[in-house]
C-alpha cells in the first residue's frame, strides 16, 4: 500500500477553525471518505470543510455512521462494527491504488471520534496501512472560548465525561474535579439539573449548544434549557 489515510479533525462548526495542514491534505488528497449519522442526511464534516476546500474533482464517498453507544472492552452493536468495516474496506482499496484517503470528523479526533474506530478496523484488515492523525479544535476547548472562560488554569483538574453514559458517579466527579465538562448532555437534563441543583452548582455550570457553528447557543438557566427541545451538539462547563 502506498496512500496513506489521513484523519482530519475539522473542528467544531467554523471553517475559519480548520488548520492549514488540515486544509493543505484536504486539497492534495483524492479521496474524501465523508461520516454521516443519518443514512438520508447530510454530513456536517462535509458541510464545513466545504466552505474552505472545493469538493470538486475529489472522489467523495459519504459512509453512514449508526450513532449507538460505545462502551470500552465490550464489542459493539453489530451495525456499528458492520459500518466500520466497510468503512476500512472503502479505504483499503484506494490505499492499495496509491490514493491518500482523507477522513474528516467533528471536533478533535482524540476526543470520542470515529475516527479511531476506523483506523482500528483499517489496521486489522491490513496491518502495514499507513494512517496519520491531524488534531483539531475540539468542541469543548470550543465551547469554553465562547463563554470566555478558561477549561484548567495552575493546579485544577478536568475531567470529560459523555454524559449518556453516566454511571450514578458524576457526584464524586463532580466533587473532586474543578472543572467537568458533560458533552452531548441533551437527553440526560432530567437529571443533570436536579443533581446540579442538589450540589449548588447550577449558577457554576454553562450550556453551549451548537458551539462554533451557525446559531451557536450559550444558556446559563439550565432549568429553562431542560424544557425544550436540545440540539445533539450540547456541552456543559461546569467550572467551580
Amino acid at each position: 500500500m502506498v496512500g496513506t489515510l489521513h484523519v482530519v479533525g475539522v473542528g467544531p462548526g467554523d471553517p475559519e477553525l480548520l488548520t492549514m495542514k488540515a486544509v493543505r491534505l484536504l486539497k492534495e488528497a483524492a479521496v474524501w471518505l465523508v461520516p454521516k449519522a443519518n443514512r438520508e442526511g447530510d454530513s456536517t464534516a462535509l458541510n464545513i470543510l466545504a466552505q474552505v476546500v472545493d469538493p470538486a474533482g475529489k472522489e467523495v464517498l459519504a459512509h453512514h455512521f449508526p450513532m449507538l453507544k460505545i462502551r470500552m472492552n465490550q464489542p459493539p452493536a453489530p451495525e456499528v462494527a458492520a459500518a466500520w468495516r466497510a468503512a476500512a474496506e472503502l479505504v483499503r482499496e484506494r490505499l492499495a491504488a496509491g490514493q491518500d484517503v482523507v477522513f474528516p470528523t467533528l471536533g478533535d479526533p482524540a476526543i470520542y471520534s470515529t475516527g479511531f474506530y476506523l483506523c482500528e478496523t483499517l489496521l486489522e484488515l491490513a496491518p502495514q496501512a499507513r494512517v496519520e492523525i491531524i488534531p483539531g479544535v475540539s468542541a469543548m476547548g470550543s465551547a469554553a472560548a465562547s463563554i470566555r472562560q478558561p477549561l484548567c488554569l495552575g493546579d485544577d483538574r478536568l475531567a470529560v465525561l459523555p454524559a449518556t453514559f453516566e454511571n450514578g458517579r458524576l457526584r464524586e466527579t463532580l466533587e473532586n474535579f474543578e472543572t467537568v465538562v458533560l458533552m452531548k448532555v441533551h437527553r440526560v437534563m432530567d437529571r443533570l439539573v436536579p443533581l446540579l441543583a442538589e450540589m449548588r452548582l447550577l449558577d457554576k455550570a454553562v450550556l453551549v449548544e451548537k458551539s462554533g457553528q451557525e446559531g451557536e447557543l450559550i444558556s446559563r438557566d439550565l432549568k429553562a434549557a431542560g424544557r425544550r427541545e436540545m440540539h445533539y451538539f450540547s456541552t456543559i462547563i461546569i467550572r467551580k
